[in-house]
């Protein structure tokens, strides 16, 4: 015996059975389920935006912060001007101790007689060499070691009464570096330009010494920098109260592609 299936209508359709279905209640029970679960995804996804807002807001707020923080800490510093002078050397290690040999001379002694009766055992058993030959005597003297003293350099100025001057003056010193410069290679390959600030010390007879970069571009621009200032020709040099003095001077170089 075959068993039939016989299909089990649904709650809604035994309520409407033999009654018109066009009627509005059977076509909103019909679609309540598909409107539930449409009314549930649209009030997740609400749900979601209004958590997630607060969220991706600060996200961007404080991406804004930390960028503006980035490009204030990117800016310009001041050059420092006063910078102490380099400390003295040390002092040179003590002398090594000399030391000193007196010589005295040695005590001639006259030799004794030999008896007449030489080769007898017994007469030659009692001699004994009494003599102690004289030795040199090594004194030694300690000498104290002696401190020399460095002498002392001089204050290196920063602002004077009259300020040390190129030779022909600030153009002078201009055309001194476009015709001395010569733009590294692997600045030119990078295409880096900029400046270098460069400092040193005029001595009192206007020479340059103590040559450094205080902020490079690199690409071997600073090096250029340094050996273009070390090629300077003698400046007139700062006074103070009428005396020449050593004082300390930056320089920008400017790096300029063309």
């Amino acid at each position: 015996m075959t068993a039939k299936h016989q299909r089990v209508e649904s709650l809604q359709e035994m309520v409407f059975k033999n009654r018109n279905k066009d009627y509005g209640a059977y076509m909103l029970r019909k679609k309540y389920k598909k409107y539930m679960i449409v009314s549930l995804i649209i009030a997740v996804l609400v749900m979601v935006g209004v958590v997630a807002y607060p969220i991706i807001t600060a996200v961007v707020t404080k991406g804004r912060i930390l960028k503006q923080e980035l490009s204030v800490g990117a800016e310009m510093m001041d050059i420092p001007q006063d910078e102490p002078p380099p400390p003295p050397p040390p002092p040179p290690p003590p002398e090594a101790l000399q030391e000193k040999v007196k010589f005295t001379a040695p005590v001639v002694v006259e030799d004794t007689a030999v008896e007449s009766d030489f080769g007898k055992q017994d007469l030659l058993a009692e001699k004994v060499n009494t003599e102690v030959p004289s030795e040199d005597v090594m004194e030694f003297v300690e000498e104290k070691p002696q401190v020399i003293e460095q002498p002392k350099e001089a204050e290196i100025f920063t602002v004077v009464e009259e300020n040390p001057q190129f030779p022909g003056g600030e153009a002078a010193l201009y055309k001194f570096l476009g015709e001395t410069i010569k733009y590294p290679e692997e600045a030119k390959e990078l295409g880096i330009q900029g400046r270098v600030f460069v400092n040193f010390v005029i001595e009192t007879n206007g020479s340059v010494s103590h040559v450094k970069v205080l902020r490079g571009i690199g690409g071997g621009c600073d090096e250029e920098a340094i050996r273009v200032v070390k090629s300077m020709p003698k400046w007139t040099p700062g006074k103070q109260r009428g005396i020449p003095v050593r004082v300390s001077y930056n320089l920008p170089i400017k790096f300029t592609l063309q």
